[in-house]
């Protein structure tokens, strides 16, 4: 899932710590919500769901279906501002590449999301149909699976859940180190060539011209 350049929520700003807007970007998220809501119900039904997320992403028209349910926790074929303010911050944690650390910080949130039968239990069928919203690859969805249920059925309670979060959210912030370091390194190299290029060249004018 992309956020589309040019759209409103691109141009909002996600802490990278908290994965929360500034108060001025709630502000300007409520008005842009008001906006859209053209029956003044402060709801969003489906119809008006399906063109934000369009306008917005890359989704298919299946996945808005299936992220609008999600949000619909009440089945009342309509969602408030406070769900549509959590789903722009999901969608900007893609933007940013924060997407454990979202699930990290909103873990309570994400379960209650994923746990579409309010069983308070995640089973691997709901994951795999949910991932592409939080971005987890097939492989993490099997180690998930695998490290971190306890219980016979292979479902995961919130307390398995949040173990993952912060096991994910570790493993991202590490891959991130590494990649610092080896732009430091791949920097270094770049600038030693570059010293080596005027080494030499200096040392080019530097010799003398043969006589005729």
């Amino acid at each position: 899932m992309k956020v589309k350049e040019g759209s409103f929520v691109w141009y909002l700003y996600l802490d990278k710590i908290y994965c929360l807007l500034s108060v001025r970007n709630v502000k300007a998220l409520l008005e842009y919500f008001r906006l859209l809501d053209v029956h003044h119900k402060n709801t969003l039904n489906d119809v008006l769901f399906y063109h934000f997320l369009s306008y917005v992403t890359n989704l298919k028209s299946r996945q808005i279906r299936m992220v609008f349910d999600m949000f619909d926790c009440n089945a009342v074929g309509e969602i408030g501002f406070e769900e549509f303010y959590l789903l722009v911050c999901i969608l900007l944690s893609h933007q940013n590449h924060l997407e454990e650390q979202f699930m990290y910080c909103h873990s309570r949130h994400v379960f209650r999301l994923l746990d579409i039968n309010g069983e308070q239990r995640i089973g691997k069928v709901n994951f795999h149909l949910y991932r592409f919203l939080f971005n987890i690859r097939n492989e993490r969805l099997k180690e998930f699976f695998q490290d971190f249920h306890s219980s016979e059925d292979r479902r995961l309670n919130y307390n398995e859940f949040k173990i993952y979060t912060i096991f994910a959210n570790e493993k991202s912030k590490e891959k991130q180190r590494e990649r610092m370091k080896e732009d430091k390194r791949n920097r270094f190299r770049s600038q030693l060539k570059k010293v080596m290029c005027q080494i030499a060249v200096s040392r080019f004018l530097r010799r003398p011209f043969p006589q005729k």
